[in-house]
């Protein structure tokens, strides 16, 4: 038996969704374990695109168990429109394949309120949130004042738990000049939903424990970027979680020993979503080129993502962060019609060459990329399944990457439908 973690090396949007979907074929058990419905996986299946924000990606396959794990944060009516969108696409979703874990907090509405306030009052400073309200709701879990699932099956706890809350909440409020946020209607709006939602809510800690014992292949799904965690990221302008691998555990309840496989998804350029910083950006026509042929807006957001030339240095820091075994390269289709292709290999600051992103926000801000520069395969790799198959000067460019992040690409992704994918290296079969 192994378990595997599925974590994104970059800035998050990185193909996860489709990746998780393709393991989930040989593992039983999907977990997410962190973020919100900030995030956003899309899976295309036989032309028809499911787009996930909460729900693991393996719910869209029978006969396999999905889990939300304690360290999600949970906006529960975002959670029934959901899993209504997917069921009106055939999928069955019941008990019997959905767990949400008891002790996961609930996004409310007046984190929504929260994340819009501050965002607006920011200016140019802004951080470039989803605005649904995952900070906030964040900031609540570790003050410990959240609501949590389980809070929802008494009436009296949940009165108190909401006064507790709404204390904090409504005295930074009123001292921005907002209307106080009123309890009873939203413990009335709480309480109406509350059976709906804890029909699938479970001890996740117990049911893993069982898994285990029944030697069930597990796969850890983890949202956003590494280069977006709370502690290794971009800070400030990071998500309010961490997504590093080892969150994995904590955020599902199940030790390190329960991890025997990191795979992190890898995109073969560069795209962020929001603010901050970002050495390899491309402000041109191939930027632009970049963005349109791999259809980049998000998921949640249908922003527009900056898009730039691949970010070895950060990459190769991503894998020593969250100590990732191989990498799964996504979108490599996207790059057919190049002339040349380049590849982030160190920076630039002030002079000064650097083969990691330092940890201060303007110097990041500041570094400039040293490339190095190939030549593009001017020939289409959509739906090539066999390695041998890529144009040479495509495997040359994977080659090359793979020895500058010093770690092993086990899979190659050549189109958005599951089946276009090459695997050089089964995470669950090693």
């Amino acid at each position: 038996m192994k378990n595997v973690v599925v974590v994104g090396s970059q800035w998050g949007d990185e193909g996860k969704g489709k990746i998780v979907d393709w393991l989930s074929r040989e593992a039983d058990v999907v977990i997410r374990f962190q973020g919100g419905h900030n995030a956003g996986h899309t899976l295309v299946i036989d032309g028809v695109t499911y787009k996930l924000r909460l729900l693991p990606s393996g719910i869209v396959r029978k006969n396999k168990i999905s889990i939300i794990g304690n360290g999600v944060v949970v906006d529960p009516w975002a959670l029934l429109d959901e899993i209504e969108e997917i069921k009106s696409k055939g999928v069955d979703i019941s008990q019997k394949n959905l767990i949400l874990s008891e002790a996961a907090s609930l996004i409310l509405p007046f984190h929504r309120e929260m994340d819009e306030i501050r965002e607006d009052a920011a200016g140019k400073a802004k951080i470039g949130t989803t605005r649904r309200g995952i900070g906030p709701a964040y900031e609540d879990k570790v003050g410990r004042r959240s609501i949590r699932v389980m809070d929802l099956v008494s009436e009296k706890n949940l009165d108190h738990r909401l006064e507790t809350v709404l204390m904090h909440h409504n005295a930074i409020r009123k001292g921005l000049g907002k209307e106080i946020y009123q309890k009873d209607k939203l413990k009335e709006d709480l309480l109406k939903i509350a059976p709906e939602i804890l029909k699938f809510s479970q001890p996740v800690w117990k049911k893993i424990d069982e898994f285990k014992f029944q030697k069930k292949k597990i796969l850890f799904e983890g949202a956003q970027g590494i280069l977006l965690d709370v502690d290794h990221g971009t800070y400030p302008f990071v998500t309010s979680s961490n997504t590093v691998a080892a969150s994995a555990a904590t955020g599902s309840g199940c030790g390190p020993n329960s991890i025997n496989y990191v795979l992190g998804i890898t995109k073969a350029y560069t795209t962020r979503v929001g603010e901050g910083p970002f050495p390899t950006e491309l402000k041109d026509e191939i930027g632009e080129e970049l963005g349109t042929k791999g259809k980049e807006f998000g998921t949640v957001t249908s922003r527009k993502r900056r898009c730039g030339w691949f970010d070895g240095v950060l990459v190769r820091q991503a894998i020593k962060i969250s100590g990732i075994n191989g990498i799964a390269l996504t979108k490599l289709d996207v790059l057919d019609d190049l002339e040349e292709i380049k590849i982030c290999i160190a920076y630039d600051l002030d002079g000064k060459k650097m083969d990691y992103l330092p940890a201060a926000v303007d110097d990041q801000l500041k570094v400039k990329p040293v490339y190095r520069t190939f030549k593009g395969w001017k020939t289409s790799t959509n739906g090539i399944k066999k390695f041998d198959d890529l144009p040479e000067n495509a495997k040359k460019y994977i080659n090359e990457l793979e020895k500058f992040i010093e770690t092993k690409v086990s899979s190659i992704s050549t189109s958005p439908e599951r089946n276009d994918t090459i695997l050089i290296e089964d995470p669950f079969n090693i």
